[in-house]
């Protein structure tokens, strides 16, 4: 091999490596996944402005990253609680636009592990529309509150009761009276978006 085909040679190789590595990442100007991430979106569902308008925030989804055979997947509840690779959760959001959170204090690797196994207890779980806080049933934010605090003993986000989020708009009103009729459970224990993403305990690691 002649010295001037090995510089043409090297530069090919790394731009392979380099190309290969963006594949299941998110571009976010060289955020890298680690198991227990955790990320937010604006959801295109049905009740997103509802969850948006009672929690005054833009976030009305989230999920928790995992890996499986080594790519990142955003384990979340959504129809079930179940594995999304993480570009195509990402661009089921609104324009695509996402942050994502870490603790400002790193999770060792047996942290990660027992995350990671505490995570299954809850697979396929099926959707809880009626947002009730048992584990029967699991909604987006629930889950990953549940993950930290089963696996570790993290409370991430304080806990509220229904009764003091935003109630008042019309499409909130018109979402409760689907969900519960004239029944609404104003006293049953809610963990939001909002308040995961505003935990003292997370630091922003990526964000689009």
């Amino acid at each position: 091999m002649t010295r001037t085909r090995l510089p043409i040679l090297l530069t090919a190789l790394a731009i392979i490596i380099v190309a290969s590595l963006f594949i299941f990442l998110p571009k976010s100007y060289g955020y890298q996944p680690q198991s227990g991430d955790i990320i937010f979106h604006t959801s295109r569902s049905s009740q997103s402005q509802a969850i948006q308008l009672a929690t005054h925030s833009p976030y009305s989804h989230m999920g928790i990253i995992l890996f499986k055979n080594k790519k990142p997947y955003v384990y979340e509840a959504s129809k079930q609680v179940q594995y999304t690779p993480l570009n195509q959760w990402i661009e089921r959001g609104t324009n695509g636009k996402y942050v994502i959170k870490r603790l400002k204090h790193p999770l060792t690797v047996e942290q990660q592990q027992q995350i990671q196994k505490t995570a299954q207890r809850y697979a396929n779980a099926p959707y809880d529309l009626s947002f009730s806080w048992s584990d029967e049933r699991l909604y987006c934010s629930e889950l990953v509150w549940k993950i930290y605090f089963n696996a570790l003993g993290m409370k991430i986000g304080d806990l509220q009761k229904l009764r003091e989020f935003d109630l008042t708009s019309s499409p909130v009103k018109k979402k409760l009276a689907e969900r519960y009729g004239s029944s609404i459970p104003l006293d049953e224990t809610v963990i939001s978006p909002d308040a995961i993403f505003d935990s003292p305990l997370l630091t922003l690691v990526g964000k689009k």
